[in-house]
């Protein structure tokens, strides 16, 4: 008896490794960590804006409704935190919203910044600014990682043979996707304006 069922483990043993009982706990794994990534991101670039707006501040006392408005739009992204393992389409929207809106904000403190030669000028300022351009850069490349990983992770949920195990198993549901805030999607529809 013990034979019989020690033969037919073994048996069973190559249809249970791609069946997706690992796979898909690794897959879910992956994307919280990918979640985690443009979390840390997201917040090196909060870190960097305080000490922008001090030195922007210093030469543009007379922007004092941009730097609110940047200090604000970075307190409101802060204070919004998703849990990468309990991800939700409408936490996810409002994080996107937070951090757009940040993103809004820092763009208008670069350009008032461009009406100040001496800001411009100032090594403090290029250097935060070219951190913050890296750093922009690094979140663009940890959304585009989450995005992967969230089409991984679906794609193991929905398709079979994984998507059997899931069924039976894990019962993991498809996980939203980072899709762009309204405001994104309306600045992408809108034809760039070229003036010669």
């Amino acid at each position: 008896m013990k034979n019989r069922i020690l033969v037919l483990a073994l048996m069973l043993m190559p249809f249970l490794a791609g069946c997706g009982i690992q796979s898909l706990p690794q897959a879910k794994n992956a994307t919280e960590a990918a979640l985690a990534e443009v979390n840390n991101q997201y917040k090196r670039r909060a870190d960097l804006i305080p000490n922008l707006v001090n030195v922007v501040k210093g030469y543009a006392k007379h922007e004092e409704a941009t730097l609110t408005a940047v200090t604000e739009a970075r307190a409101k992204a802060t204070a919004m935190q998703i849990d990468p393992s309990k991800v939700t389409p409408e936490q996810l929207a409002k994080f996107q919203q937070a951090q757009s809106g940040l993103s809004q904000a820092l763009g208008r403190l670069m350009v008032v910044s461009e009406q100040y030669p001496q800001l411009k000028a100032d090594q403090n300022f290029r250097d935060l600014q070219a951190q913050l351009e890296g750093t922009e850069n690094r979140i663009t490349i940890a959304r585009q990682r989450y995005i992967e990983t969230i089409n991984a992770f679906n794609n193991q949920v929905s398709v079979p043979p994984t998507s059997w195990t899931n069924a039976i198993m894990y019962h993991f549901e498809k996980m939203p996707q980072w899709d762009m805030t309204p405001e994104e999607k309306a600045s992408a529809e809108k034809a760039p304006e070229v003036k010669f």
